[in-house]
């Protein structure tokens, strides 16, 4: 038995919650085949560097793969490697590739875990992260994805794990043509902003922010400052203020960073299960019954109007 864990990547790198689920992977006791699939070469070499792993199985996969390709190609090697498990983080690729895994397979689908004891115990929120489930598993196998920021990354830089190849023909014989859905086009988000799901510091904007210019003119100038990511809660996305891939939240990205400063946030259930677990919470707000300040570390009562701009500009003197 084997687990096969779904490297996360760009194409160019492969993302920090690789490294994470490596930590995850390795608690379920079985040897770790790393599947890269697609990218550059060099991926493979990077990840077979992982403490942790047995062996990367670099598949020469075409870049316009969709996800239901993918989910048959990941179904062949299970097989193929009498996989007992497969695991990914619970990235935007995780979420959506594993389900339709466990649907081919005719398993459960164990997702959003934040503990695992063992091939079988897994623990994962629900009610919005206000409980915690722990559940046993009994199918042949596990399809899991799971939540990143619970997990310690694993150590990189030792000895390289062996590197196999599976071929551009080889990946397009299994796919064959079982599969009419093909990916269209792709449109990848730019910022020289640290990336949202992984960045040590974040700084999100509610709706008391008024508009999207607003929140442009109070959010950003202390995210340059301090290096930070940018979020936003749900009301700020649906009113239009920030862009869907900045949601942090139950249905957006989940995150936990060093520090996480939430300025016109009001604190609903929904968001406070995407960043309750951050090691810092600063809340600011008008309201000092805010739900947000139940979680957070340090409270500022105030208009994020002035309160904000002086804390950016304290900062930048400093």
């Amino acid at each position: 038995m084997t687990t096969l864990l779904i490297a996360d990547h760009d194409g160019a790198a492969l993302s920090p919650a690789t490294l994470r689920a490596v930590s995850a992977a390795r608690a379920l006791g079985t040897p770790i085949d790393l599947v890269v699939l697609g990218g550059a070469p060099e991926l493979a070499a990077k990840g077979a560097e992982f403490a942790g792993i047995d062996r990367v199985l670099r598949v020469d996969a075409p870049a316009d793969l969709s996800t239901e390709a993918v989910a048959a190609l990941l179904k062949s090697l299970v097989a193929a490697r009498g996989a007992g498990a497969v695991v990914a983080a619970a990235t935007s690729t995780g979420k959506d590739v594993l389900p339709r895994l466990a649907s081919l397979l005719d398993v459960m689908i164990v997702a959003d875990v934040v503990a695992i004891e063992g091939p079988n115990v897994f623990t994962r929120p629900i009610y919005a992260g206000n409980a915690l489930e722990r559940l046993r598993s009994l199918d042949g196998v596990k399809v899991v994805t799971v939540r990143a920021s619970a997990f310690q990354p694993a150590a990189q830089g030792g000895a390289a794990a062996p590197v196999e190849e599976m071929s551009r023909a080889e990946c397009e014989a299994i796919i064959g043509s079982a599969v009419p859905a093909r990916l269209v086009s792709r449109e990848v988000s730019e910022t020289e902003r640290p990336d949202l799901g992984s960045a040590r510091i974040v700084v999100s904007g509610g709706r008391a922010l008024g508009s999207a210019e607003r929140f442009d003119e109070v959010i950003a100038p202390l995210a340059d400052v301090l290096g930070a990511a940018i979020g936003a809660t749900r009301a700020a996305v649906d009113a239009g203020y920030a862009p869907n891939d900045l949601q942090v939240g139950q249905t957006g990205k989940i995150v936990a960073p060093d520090l996480y400063i939430a300025a016109g946030v009001s604190g609903a259930i929904q968001h406070l299960a995407g960043m309750k677990d951050s090691r810092v919470i600063v809340a600011i707000n008008t309201d000092p019954e805010a739900p947000i300040f139940a979680v957070a570390d340090y409270v500022l009562v105030g208009d994020v109007f002035s309160v904000v701009p002086e804390l950016t500009k304290a900062l930048s003197a400093s």
